[in-house]
C-alpha cells in the first residue's frame, strides 16, 4: 500500500533537522557555479568554504535551479511509494525552480500539488511544516495544498544585508551607491514581498540601528497579533544572530526562537553578515 504524500522543498529553504530526518521530506538542492566549477548546495561546500570562494573568486559565482530532468528522476521514484507529492518552492519571480519542478512532474506522469511559496529560506520551511500538522488533521493532498496556498500571506521578514561588496560584485548596486553607502555605512533592509518579490524597505546609518528596526517590527506584530515565534536567519554571523536573539528576548521574553544558516544559494546573492528576522502569523 502506498503512503499518501510525499513532500518535497528546494534548498532555498531551510532545512531543519526534523525535517532531513523526516521519511516523508524529500530535499532538492540548487547548483552554485564559479566559473565553470559547478557545486551542489548544501553538499558540497560548507558555508564558511562557500564565502572564502566568494572572496577568492574572480567573477562572482551564479546559482541555477535544478533541472526538470532532476525531478523527473526524482518523481519516478516516488511514485512508486506514494499517492502523489506536495512541493513547496521558492518564489517564482525569485527562481524557476518550481517551474522545473512542475514540468520534472509532467514528465514523469506523478501528480505533483507545487505550492509557489512567494518567499525564501524560513518562508518554505514554515508551509512544509503547516502542511504536515495538516496532513496529520486528516486533510487530503489537495485541501493541504489549497491551504497553503492562502497563507503564503501570512510570513514576515525583515533582512538586514551583511555585505555591500557581495550586491555590487553580483551586479545588484552600481559604483556609486556602493561607494556612497560604504562611505555612510549605509545598512540596506530588504523584504520579500507579499507577491515574491525581493524589494529594497529602508536604509539605516548603524547596525545597532538597524538591529533595532528589526526588533521594533517584531515587537508591534507580537503586540497586535500575539506573534511568539521567530526565526533568525544568518549568513555566516552566527555571534551577530546570538545577539539578535537576545535583544528580542529582552522585549518579547515568551518568544520562541530559531537560528540557522542562510542556504548557500542565498548566502551566494545576499552576502556574509546578513541577518534576518521572520514569522509567520496564526492562520485565520
Amino acid at each position: 500500500m502506498k503512503k499518501p504524500i510525499a513532500w518535497i522543498m528546494d534548498t532555498t529553504g531551510y532545512v531543519t533537522e526534523e525535517m532531513k530526518a523526516h521519511p516523508d521530506v524529500y530535499i532538492v538542492p540548487l547548483n552554485i557555479h564559479f566559473g565553470s566549477e559547478e557545486f551542489i548546495d548544501g553538499e558540497d561546500l560548507t558555508q564558511a568554504q562557500l564565502y572564502e570562494c566568494i572572496k577568492a573568486a574572480p567573477e562572482f559565482p551564479k546559482t541555477s535551479q535544478p533541472s526538470a530532468g532532476k525531478f523527473a528522476e526524482l518523481y519516478d521514484k516516488l511514485k512508486e511509494e506514494y499517492d502523489c507529492a506536495i512541493a513547496v518552492h521558492a518564489s517564482a519571480k525569485l527562481s524557476g525552480t518550481i517551474a522545473s519542478s512542475t514540468a520534472g512532474a509532467d514528465m514523469s506522469g506523478f501528480k505533483v500539488y507545487a505550492v509557489d511559496s512567494l518567499a525564501l529560506s524560513y518562508g518554505l520551511s514554515g508551509l512544509i511544516e503547516r502542511g504536515l500538522e495538516l496532513e496529520k488533521e486528516g486533510l487530503d493532498a489537495e485541501q493541504i495544498a489549497q491551504k497553503l496556498e492562502k497563507e503564503t500571506v501570512n510570513f514576515r521578514n525583515y533582512i538586514l544585508i551583511g555585505n555591500l561588496t557581495q550586491l555590487y560584485k553580483g551586479g545588484r548596486m552600481s559604483g556609486a551607491q556602493y561607494y556612497i553607502g560604504s562611505l555612510l555605512q549605509v545598512k540596506p533592509i530588504v523584504q520579500i514581498s507579499p507577491e515574491g518579490e525581493l524589494k529594497p524597505i529602508d536604509k539605516v546609518r548603524s547596525h545597532k540601528k538597524a538591529v533595532k528596526y528589526l526588533i521594533d517590527h517584531a515587537v508591534k506584530d507580537n503586540q497586535e497579533l500575539g506573534v511568539d515565534t521567530f526565526q533568525i536567519m544568518h549568513g555566516n554571523t552566527h555571534e551577530e544572530a546570538e545577539n539578535l536573539k537576545r535583544e528580542v528576548l529582552k522585549v518579547i521574553p515568551e518568544a520562541q526562537i530559531i537560528i540557522g544558516d542562510l542556504s548557500s544559494s542565498l548566502a551566494v546573492h545576499a552576502g556574509e553578515g546578513t541577518l534576518a528576522l521572520m514569522w509567520r502569523k496564526s492562520p485565520q
